[in-house]
């Protein structure tokens, strides 16, 4: 325990001939994480909505880190036809990739919708994430210790999956849709895993989560009071800076001893700062069956659906 409660960033390993994407890097934890997969020899793909925005958080790193190796590539996760079309350009350009940082996130705007109609925090936390996951899966299939890293939250535990209302027809709250993304993110990165495994796939899926952490996601968005709580009083006394919320995703994205299906958080006090250790799922976030449903619901709303490799029989086994 005492050796995971020192893991920082110096401890990730060589990251020299891996291809990494991480989404929403402009700023914040995307950003962070980023850069420190860029120190560490990594090539960095940043998956940004605001090109400009992208191209100066590239900048930043290189300052930092000269001959850091990125690209900048537009990417509007709310938007399922950018999502295509991201993924499309990025199969041509990169047959492998080593690692998917599934980062970006939307809190607690009014209501609005998305291109293809759905709920604007759900589509870019959860459905963007899916049909990016499932349209990059064949470079990952391909990629060296290849992992997924879904970024959820501690508010997964406070959501709840509204089927009946996922777009907020008839009942909108900004952090409660916002929590409800979160568990979807959860649910999700744990029923990746169980499909990855049944499969026989080498991809490993994995869950994070930063704790408290003063990024722009907390001012942004959200309005009125939400705004206040969260940019006037709650991140100047008790976040932690984006380096270190972004830690427990570095661990689960390059950490040897981690395996699939793990959720990896701060070992603080409820879990809002600190060192980057195993922590538990919600039991809605781990259940198989809410897992498949959202799963399903997931493949109709947005059209893709997973090549998972055909598990391996034994010898002289009928194909499936």
């Amino acid at each position: 325990m005492r050796e995971r409660q020192r893991w920082t960033a110096e401890q990730i390993p060589d990251q020299s001939g891996r291809l990494s994407l991480v989404t929403g890097a402009n700023s914040g934890l995307g950003l962070a994480t980023a850069r420190a997969l860029a120190r560490r020899g990594g090539q960095v793909i940043l998956a940004v909505r605001d090109p400009a925005k992208g191209r100066r958080a590239a900048a930043e790193i290189t300052a930092g880190h000269p001959g850091a190796r990125l690209e900048v590539r537009p990417l509007d996760l709310s938007d399922l036809g950018s999502v295509r079309a991201f993924a499309r350009a990025l199969r041509a350009d990169h047959p492998r990739l080593d690692l998917l940082v599934n980062n970006a996130g939307l809190m607690a705007p009014p209501r609005s919708l998305s291109a293809q109609g759905h709920e604007v925090q759900f589509a870019t936390n959860h459905l963007g994430h899916f049909a990016l996951t499932g349209l990059l899966l064949g470079p990952l299939t391909a990629g060296r210790d290849a992992r997924v890293v879904t970024v959820s939250s501690v508010n997964h535990r406070r959501g709840r999956l509204r089927f009946d209302d996922l777009a907020g027809e008839r009942a909108y709250a900004p952090m409660a849709f916002y929590n409800q993304s979160k568990l979807a993110n959860a649910v999700f990165g744990s029923e990746l895993h169980r499909r990855l495994t049944a499969s026989g796939s080498p991809v490993r899926s994995v869950l994070a989560h930063p704790g408290y952490t003063a990024t722009r996601l907390q001012t942004s968005a959200p309005t009125g009071l939400w705004r206040v709580v969260f940019g006037r009083i709650g991140n100047p006394l008790f976040a932690q800076t984006p380096d270190r919320g972004a830690l427990p995703q570095l661990y689960a994205a390059t950490a040897p001893d981690v395996t699939g299906g793990q959720f990896i958080g701060p070992d603080g006090p409820a879990e809002l700062r600190g060192a980057p250790v195993p922590v538990a799922l919600s039991p809605a976030a781990a259940d198989p069956a809410t897992g498949r449903r959202l799963w399903e619901l997931s493949e109709r709303l947005t059209g893709v659906r997973f090549g998972f490799p055909r598990p391996a029989g034994p010898p002289g086994a009928p194909v499936p």
